[in-house]
This record gives C-alpha cells, sequence and structure tokens, in this order.
C-alpha cells in the first residue's frame, strides 16, 4: 500500500456517516470507524460500509488478556476490515496472540498495528497519570520495537514520531498518524499535532484525519487538500 489519507469517520449513527459518504459521489475514501460508531451501530456498519467500496480501518484499540484478544481478533478478521489495533502496551504475548487470531485459515490477515502512546498523551500526563518517568519518545520507540518483534506491521504514533520509527524499526513498517491538521485550522484535544504536508516530510504512511474533513463546511473539498499536501 502507498501513502494514503484515512478519514475517521467519528459519527453516533448510521444515517450520520451515510449521509457524510453520501458527499463523496464515484470517492471511495479509506475511513476509520472508531468505538463510537462500532458500538452505536455494531459489526453491520462495517460490512455495510465495506460493501460500498471503501478501505476500512476499525480501531477499536483492543487491550486485555492474550486469549480474549487472539478470540476477539478472529471474530474481527471475519468482518473484511483492511486494518485494525491494539495497545501495544498490553505486552508482546498480547500482540502475537492477536496476529494468530487475526490470521485466517487461508493465512490471509488484515494489517494489525498497535497503539504506542495517544497523540492526547503529553509527557506531564504521561509521568502523572500513567507513572512512566521515560521521556514519552524513548516509549514510543520501545513500543515500536516491541510490536515489530510480535510481528505486527507497524504503530500508531504521533507524526513528530513518524521517521524516527522508520529509523528504529525500518521503512516497511507502517507508521499511522493521527493528531493530523491544517496549517490554518484548530488542533482540538490533541497535543502533538503537525500538518498533513509536514507528515509527509517526515515519513508517515498514513495519516487519520477526522475533525477538519468531517466538520468542514466542504467535506469533499476538505479530503482533496488533504491528499493533494500528503500523497502528492
Amino acid at each position: 500500500m502507498g501513502k494514503d489519507v484515512i478519514v475517521a469517520c467519528d459519527f453516533s449513527s448510521k444515517q450520520e456517516v451515510m449521509t457524510f459518504l453520501d458527499k463523496f459521489k464515484n470517492k471511495k475514501p479509506f475511513v476509520k470507524i472508531g468505538m463510537e460508531l462500532f458500538y452505536a451501530e455494531g459489526p453491520q456498519i462495517v460490512r455495510e460500509i465495506k460493501q460500498r467500496g471503501h478501505k476500512i480501518f476499525l480501531d477499536l484499540k483492543l487491550h486485555d488478556i492474550p486469549n480474549t484478544v487472539k478470540k476477539s481478533m478472529a471474530v474481527l478478521s471475519r468482518l473484511d476490515v483492511d486494518m485494525c489495533n491494539l495497545h501495544a502496551a498490553g505486552t508482546k504475548s498480547m500482540m502475537q496472540a492477536a496476529i494468530e487470531g487475526l490470521t485466517r485459515p487461508d493465512g490471509t490477515r488484515p494489517i494489525l498495528i498497535a497503539v504506542t502512546q495517544l497523540t492526547s498523551t503529553s509527557q506531564e500526563r504521561m509521568e502523572e497519570d500513567l507513572l512512566i518517568k521515560e521521556p514519552i519518545d524513548k516509549v514510543v520507540m520501545h513500543y515500536a520495537k516491541c510490536a515489530k518483534e510480535a510481528g505486527l506491521d507497524g504503530v500508531v504514533c504521533s507524526p513528530l514520531e513518524a521517521q524516527k520509527v522508520h529509523e528504529t524499526c525500518g521503512k516497511e513498517f507502517f507508521t499511522v498518524t493521527p493528531g493530523v491538521r491544517f496549517a490554518d485550522g484548530e488542533i482540538g484535544d490533541q497535543v502533538r499535532v503537525t500538518t498533513p504536508e509536514k507528515a509527509k516530510e517526515i515519513g508517515s504512511d498514513y495519516i487519520v484525519v477526522g475533525r477538519p474533513i468531517t466538520q468542514a463546511d466542504d467535506p469533499v473539498k476538505a479530503y482533496e487538500r488533504c491528499l493533494k499536501e500528503f500523497c502528492d
């Protein structure tokens, strides 16, 4: 897969997401289905969006004991999603179990990536709330190395960390980066953010863009701007 823009469809109902996707006419953007929409509508919403021709990143961030994650991934693999994720903090054994569950009988499976630290997490919050005293950059790289050693395809990280992840884990190791905002836009509740153009420069493989597209006056135009700045 080459570079791509993933649109975060953080909606609370089928009606909202379908109304949004209908704006794109013949375009079929890669979309992210997160907890809000999945919990509201269940697995059927994944099937229906897939039937419309979209690639899907199912963003449920699994984090549990290895056996539970393995069984859950086996269920998700049957939804024919293109990408899914879990928390690297769940340990290598959990990540290895996830791959076992995700792999279908024919040997195929969706791309599996691990969340390192959320883009809403700052050094201060990590130290005070999680009691992790190491520098956040060091923590992200350690989690990325653990994910690679467990056999995963890449990580979710801040775009500010994408280049170093590639230096640490290799260029073939995917970096999927949320926290992307237009230079003239609001940053919202994100802490570690950058622009699509800068994310391209520093090595992101995929950018995940939500509100700058979904809440834009013209979502299609905003999506096309993202593609131009990131992919061209």
